[in-house]
Parts: C-alpha cells; structure tokens; sequence
C-alpha cells in the first residue's frame, strides 16, 4: 500500500521541494509513496478569497478563519479517512524518532502548514488536529516543517533505504546518539583512523562504538539518558 501524504498550504508550489530528491524523491517516482497538495485559498472567502481575518479580542497579526481551513481539510480528507492530521506548530508536541516511526508504520498522513500568528483554536478542536514542533524556534509557516516531518518518515518507508540496516544505528534509534564515522584516506592532516576500527575484530569495533555514542550521549544530550528515547521493539 502506497503511504499518501496531503499537504495543505497556502503555497503548493513549494512543494515536493527537497522532497524530489534524493531518497525521497527516489521513492516518489517508484510509487513508494505520494504527495498531494491542496490549496488552502482555494476555500477561501469572497471576492479576494480571504483566508485570515483580524485577531478577537484584538492583537497584532491575522488569524487563519476557521470555516476556511474546515472546508479545506475536509476537502483532503473524508470523515472516514484514517490518515492522522497534523498541523505544524510550534506549541505542539516535540517530533521525536518514536513519533517518526508511528507516522511511518501508517497509511500516510495530512497536514496542515499555518501562516501568520496562527489557526483559529476552533478548526484545531472541530478537525481533531494534533499539533508538531520540530523545534523551539519559529519559522514564517508549516511549510518547511511539514518538510522535515516528510523526510524523517518516507525514509522508514519500506523499500527507500537501499540497505534495510542503515538506519537501525542512526541518532535516536537506540536511545544514543551515533557514533563518529571514518572512511579513506587512513590519515588526514595528521588525524588517523582509530586504530580498532582497523583491527578486524568486530567485537572490539561494537563496543568502541557503542563506547563513543555513550559518550557523546553524555556529553551532549544527557536528557536521552535520562528515559527520553527508547530502543524500539525488535522487529519494526
């Protein structure tokens, strides 16, 4: 079953961006998963198709309307559609690995990239909308989130990474962050290859990597240490 991913946005053009690429883009053109765009403006209201309106209550900026965002979702997405539908923001919860890995093992999923200051909080309540940082720090729109939320779910995707094994090493798979990395050449400015990796003994090698994760775990986020990830169960 192919894994559908809706953006809705008020700048389809943006997309697939750097989703046409690499990996992901490699998977797009196989089929291994889609991408559709609905345009928000498209629903908007009158004349000029409005689709935000002055803050209640007063404020600086606008507010996309509730009743346009509404008839867009429900547009990209039927009652029935089992899809989860994400709406980039950054007072949502923090996208982590664990999270990835949920969206990935689905049939695909919709979300909605805000601009402005925000969404009306009724479309959040009415649509059943869960809400995803990719950071504490704010960008123009959902766009460029909705982007990152891509990349690190479609390349779980059965089939995308050439070798099944590559990402089960990976930063916050295990609950470490990974370790460093060396290729050709065996010297470089002075800098040499650790010589266990070029021991042969796959023992020593193992747990001088996982050694060096460990440490740079601790090193720079002791918070995983402290139970924020957990090594996913085998077999996913």
């Amino acid at each position: 079953m192919t894994f559908r991913a809706t953006i809705l946005t008020l700048y389809p053009d943006m997309f697939p961006g750097p989703l046409g690429h690499s990996l992901s883009g490699r998977a797009l053109g196989e089929g291994l998963w889609s991408l559709e765009t609905v345009h928000i403006r498209d629903f908007g209201i009158g004349r000029h198709r409005a689709v935000d309106d002055t803050p209640a209550g007063g404020g600086a900026g606008m507010v996309m309307r509730a009743d346009v965002l509404a008839a867009a979702i429900d547009h990209a997405a039927m009652p029935s559609d089992p899809r989860p539908r994400l709406l980039m923001s950054p007072r949502g919860r923090p996208l982590d690995q664990r999270r990835v890995r949920e969206l990935a093992g689905g049939g695909g999923i919709v979300i909605v990239c805000g601009r402005f200051e925000g969404i009306d909080q009724r479309v959040i309540e009415a649509r059943g909308l869960e809400e995803v940082s990719i950071g504490d720090y704010i960008l123009s729109g959902g766009e460029i989130a909705a982007m990152v939320l891509l990349d690190a779910t479609v390349r779980l995707l059965p089939g995308v990474m050439g070798n099944a094994e590559s990402g089960s090493h990976e930063s916050f798979e295990t609950g470490l962050l990974e370790h460093p990395h060396y290729t050709r050449p065996p010297e470089f400015e002075g800098r040499a290859i650790p010589e266990v990796l070029q021991s042969g003994n796959h023992a020593r090698i193992e747990a001088w990597r996982e050694a060096e994760a460990r440490r740079l775990t601790v090193e720079r986020r002791p918070d995983l240490l402290a139970g924020g990830i957990k090594k996913p169960p085998a077999g996913t």
